[in-house]
């Protein structure tokens, strides 16, 4: 993660997504005096968990495409995802 200071711009590119970053600087752009920094922080903290997330999941992909195992623990949910599907085709959905 780069060690540049926040600014509204970087937060901006950061979010990656035009939708999103049009999001933030809506709420900027209206919030009072005494609540930008509260505004910023939010966003900011937003931004910098993308960035982390973006940044192990690089990790991930490296990892396996090396043959990898990735880090970390991962839970298998597949089990879960089945028993979820079978209640909701109970139901007659889907």
């Amino acid at each position: 993660m780069s060690d540049a200071p926040w600014t509204i711009e970087r937060i901006s590119e950061a979010l990656g997504n035009p939708a999103l970053a049009q999001r933030f600087l809506g709420e900027i752009n209206r919030a009072p005096a005494h609540e930008l920094l509260t505004v910023f922080a939010k966003w900011r903290q937003i931004a910098s968990d993308t960035l982390a997330a973006l940044e192990q999941a690089d990790e991930i992909i490296a990892c396996e495409s090396r043959g990898e195992e990735p880090p970390g623990q991962w839970i298998d949910g597949t089990d879960r995802v089945r028993r979820e599907a079978d209640r909701i085709r109970a139901r007659g959905a889907a």
